[in-house]
């Protein structure tokens, strides 16, 4: 009986259910031989989706709980983080305390080598427009894992310049104010935002795009002209691939599985 693969997302929305079944048909044509189950770890997500919509979604204990019940003993639960932030420390707690055993797929940025293949998949986003910079905005942690963001935009600017900036909507650094700062002393007259999360839900509306107290409202109080990209890291064929290697990384791990 082989692994089944559990994908574990924070939470869902309808726009993520796309993303998910996007990501879901990638994952299924690379691990044919494995069965592709789902999982969120929001409470608060799964009380709300409950109550609003009444579709029923599963944390992984429950999800890992019913695979021992149907008699597996091994199970892959992939995180869908895109740092190793308190999300996935959590889903380690939880994925110990189950009976089955597990093999945990690391988030999206996690070896070195993940953040050169990142940039590579953002190759095609990055053609240079003169004066214009380009900012990815993830969400932010205050987990030490904050430095994440920092390493990526590291990376980002060696493959493509200086005027690539990673901001965060939340905790983190550099603060927005000090990227605005900085784009409008370099002599920038434009900025494309591009949203560095797997969905671009909420935060791309309220936060990058909205009318009051967003990074476009941020840019434009300053003179200098806003565009965005709209869709989330889960569209991108190439970021589900580094997922995809993840999962393999755990598979290889479990007895009879690995290459």
């Amino acid at each position: 009986m082989n692994p089944s693969i559990v994908m574990t997302a924070f939470g869902t929305t309808t726009k993520a259910l796309e993303t998910y079944s996007f990501i879901d048909e990638i994952c299924k044509r690379r691990f044919p031989d494995h069965e592709i189950l789902w999982a969120y770890s929001s409470r608060m997500v799964k009380d709300r989706m409950k109550k609003t919509q009444n579709i029923e979604i599963k944390h992984p204990h429950q999800v890992l709980s019913e695979l021992k019940e149907k008699g597996h003993s091994w199970a892959v639960v992939q995180s869908m983080h895109l740092t190793c932030g308190h999300e996935f420390y959590r889903l380690i707690e939880e994925v110990k305390e189950c009976e089955i055993r597990t093999s945990v797929g690391l988030p999206l940025l996690s070896y070195p080598k993940d953040y050169q293949s990142v940039a590579k998949a953002f190759n095609p986003a990055f053609s240079k427009i003169e004066n214009e910079a380009v900012i990815m905005i993830g969400h932010g942690t205050d987990h030490p894992g904050w430095s994440s963001y920092l390493a990526l935009q590291y990376i980002f600017r060696e493959k493509f310049g200086p005027e690539i900036y990673v901001g965060l909507v939340e905790e983190g650094y550099p603060s927005r104010e000090m990227i605005v700062e900085d784009v409008k002393k370099s002599g920038f007259k434009s900025v494309r935002l591009i949203p560095f999360m797997l969905v671009a839900g909420v935060h791309f509306q309220e936060d990058l795009m909205g009318e009051e107290d967003s990074w476009k409202e941020a840019f434009e109080e300053k003179g200098i002209s806003v565009s965005a990209e709209t869709g989330g890291l889960g569209f991108i064929p190439d970021i589900v691939e580094i997922f995809c290697k993840h999962i393999q990384d755990a598979l290889d791990v479990i007895p009879g599985q690995g290459v």
